[in-house]
């Protein structure tokens, strides 16, 4: 497990920010980040050591089967480890809107699907259901064929539309950072995407398109990408006026900011990523020579990029914000520097403080950015492809979350182009005569969110400012559930605890409950094999055949080490859908195995002297508030009382993101369990998401853990 020295001297300059009010302090606090450090690799070690070997043999494999098979396994073995909570994906509840379905990319992975500026939006009235159907059977016809706008246009003229140029969302947490580079949370890169322009783009039709760059070519060897950008693009700033041409040397800069702003999207670019050519010593700070980095501008319209070793999803990747483009010209002028020179905090840095401070080549300006109020996009007439967009003005309108209806009364008012319907909506719309006509059930996408279980908690209250959403536990509460949470059987006790279904009911009705529930971190149907494969299973050489999904093999390696959980339905060939792990019974069968061990270690846990654990709320919000709930009555029930769920008030949605969101460490991370996060993919392969349970600061999402 290799040490990430740069990103681990930047942890302990944030670790003295917090902890020191003396020099004499700071030694005391770099032993004390080397003993986090070492503690997190034991219990990782202990925790997800199965998962890790698992992985890393998958990453050997030779064939793309072998590959996608022994991933299934490694997954299969982090499911049994009862680190996570499968939850639900993103949509597949009842929504009202007057956007035309599929006219907004629906490509699984990357940041394209938040492209807006291919919407078309009906002026007025609300879509039918039957014509939300009808449209989405004209773009299974068509896709690939180019033509899916085109026929939206004309069925909806027939139908009696007039389509407008406004597009209006509802959010509900700002951007931290407006330099998609230094980020990888979606609250962020949702909005930065409207500002610039990749490589290439996923279109409406889920199509790889020219963006920046015209053309590529890939040498024989698969080592070598060479990309041909066009004439004409420029970067602006936020006032519309011209700052420099786009040129390949800006898909340089950017590549090199993205390594030393360390945000989170490094390691796409490393060994367990595309692997570029010396990424992975710049990146660990071996070398500060950027030039040794295989990221290349041949000439100004030229670019190329060197891999380490062939990557099948290379392109794929084209469309996330790791491959962003920066203009090198604007960042220096806003003080930003290179290499050992970057330093975010000096009084002179203001690359990505705000929209005033970045510059655009993408089809929006933000031209209004009132903190938890409004953001304001306005077609950028410099825009190389500003005739070819449909919507030229995109309004952002906060929504807390504390009113349930507001989303769907703004809606009704015409504040806002679509709404998905929580329970208080749904029995609304039902009143008001919408549902029957205009309800449909919005699809899912691969986005997973997950419940996270810390092992290793050191934070009981939000490290923002020691005060919020803290835990009511006692010194002895907080060391008795540290101690059960290590064990393996006490963690699955509490997975299967959880009536996902009336969990999820709070948020979508009754009706929809499992519609979007997942059961896995990839979605089973992500991949299936281009070839027959034989792995071994437990000791067992099993074969599967060309076309088996991943679903399927991660259920054969489950069922093999004895976890009665469901992650996958050949009937319907999805891993969703259902309820595949609350089982009461399985649960207090893993509970008593947990009883005894932990007995051993001199652990007692009755009735009367439960574990604890802290599940952070908003508490401002009846949705959330009612979910919480159902997760506290189902939890305590199934372990027959043997565990007290403490649902900790945030009072605020801010307090209830710091305590299981905001944090960038797992000694920040102030929660028991946590079911406020998740992960999108970034590409077309299982590693996407696998890659963020990596030890030593270089998985994404293990710092939900409580280590790293």
């Amino acid at each position: 497990m290799k040490k990430l020295a740069k990103l681990l001297s930047l942890l302990l300059a944030l670790s003295m920010v917090f902890s020191c009010v003396a020099v004499a302090e700071e030694e005391a606090a770099e032993v004390d980040i080397e003993a986090y450090t070492t503690q997190s690799t034991e219990i990782y070690t202990q925790v997800m050591g199965d998962f890790y070997d698992a992985y890393m043999k998958a990453k050997e494999a030779e064939t793309i089967s072998d590959r996608f098979a022994q991933m299934a396994v490694a997954e299969a073995k982090l499911l049994g480890s009862g680190v996570m909570i499968p939850l639900q994906s993103r949509g597949g509840n009842y929504a009202l809107t007057r956007i035309a379905p599929r006219t907004q990319n629906s490509t699984l992975w990357g940041n394209d699907a938040d492209r807006v500026h291919q919407l078309i939006i009906v002026k007025e009235g609300i879509l039918k259901t039957s014509e939300v159907e009808e449209l989405r059977a004209i773009w299974n016809e068509v896709r690939g064929t180019g033509t899916y706008e085109d026929r939206v246009r004309e069925y909806l003229a027939s139908k009696g539309y007039e389509t407008t140029d406004v597009y209006n969302y509802a959010y509900s947490s700002d951007p931290q950072t407006w330099d998609v580079l230094a980020t990888s949370k979606q609250a962020d890169s949702r909005a930065i995407i409207c500002t610039y322009d990749g490589l290439y783009e996923y279109d409406v039709e889920n199509e790889q398109a020219p963006a920046l760059a015209l053309s590529h070519e890939v040498s024989e060897d698969g080592l070598t990408y060479t990309f041909h950008l066009r004439e004409g693009a420029v970067w602006v700033d936020s006032q519309g006026r011209k700052v420099a041409d786009v040129k390949a040397d800006d898909f340089v800069a950017g590549m090199q900011h993205m390594m030393d702003a360390q945000g989170g999207l490094e390691y796409l670019v490393g060994p367990d990523g595309c692997n570029i050519k010396g990424a992975d010593a710049y990146i660990g700070g071996e070398t500060t020579d950027f030039s040794t980095v295989g990221v290349k501008a041949l000439d100004d319209l030229t670019l190329q990029y060197t891999l380490e070793a062939p990557c099948s999803f290379f392109l794929s990747m084209l469309g996330y914000g790791v491959f962003a483009p920066m203009s090198r010209e604007y960042y220096t002028s806003q003080g930003g520097q290179f290499g050992a020179d970057f330093d975010p905090s000096a009084e002179n840095y203001l690359y990505g403080k705000d929209p005033d401070h970045i510059a655009y080549n993408g089809p929006y300006l933000v031209t209004n950015n009132t903190f938890q109020n409004t953001i304001v996009f306005q077609a950028n007439p410099s825009y190389w492809n500003k005739d070819g967009i449909n919507i030229h003005t995109v309004n952002w309108y906060y929504n807390d979350g504390t009113d349930t209806l507001k989303a769907y009364n703004d809606f009704k008012a015409g504040i806002n182009s679509s709404v998905g319907l929580n329970s208080s909506a749904l029995v609304q719309a039902k009143e008001d005569g919408l549902f029957d006509e205009c309800a449909y059930v919005s699809a899912t996408d691969a986005t997973s969110f997950m419940g996270f279980f810390n092992v290793n908690r050191s934070c009981y209250a939000n490290f923002n400012d020691g005060t919020t959403a803290a835990s009511p536990m006692s010194e002895e509460a907080r060391e008795r559930t540290n101690q059960a949470m290590k064990n393996v059987h006490f963690r699955r006790a509490l997975l299967m605890s959880l009536d996902r279904g009336a969990y999820n009911a709070q948020s979508v009705g009754e009706d929809l409950k499992y519609a979007s529930l997942i059961n896995s971190y990839v979605p089973g149907n992500f991949v299936s094999l281009p070839e027959e494969v034989t792995v071994d299973i437990n000791g067992t050489a099993t074969t599967f055949a060309a076309g088996t999904y991943y679903g399927e093999i991660m259920q054969a390696q489950l069922d093999a080490d004895g976890i009665q959980a469901k992650v996958w339905d050949p009937a319907t060939g999805m891993s969703s859908g259902f309820d595949g792990w609350y089982n009461v019974e399985a649960a207090r069968a893993e509970m008593a195995i947990a009883l005894e061990e932990l007995a051993a270690e001199g652990l007692e846990i009755t009735a009367e002297n439960p574990i604890e654990v802290d599940l952070p709320t908003f508490t401002g919000s009846e949705t959330y508030n009612n979910r919480s709930e159902a997760f506290k009555q189902s939890l305590e029930a199934a372990t027959e009382g043997l565990v007290k769920l403490n649902k900790v008030e945030c009072a605020t949605s801010a307090d209830w993101y710091y305590a299981g969101y905001y944090y960038n460490y797992g000694y920040e991370a102030n929660f028991t369990i946590c079911d406020l996060s998740g992960w999108g993919p970034d590409y077309g392969d299982p590693q996407t998401y696998l890659d963020t349970m990596l030890p030593d600061y270089a998985g994404y999402m293990v710092k939900a853990l409580g280590v790293f």
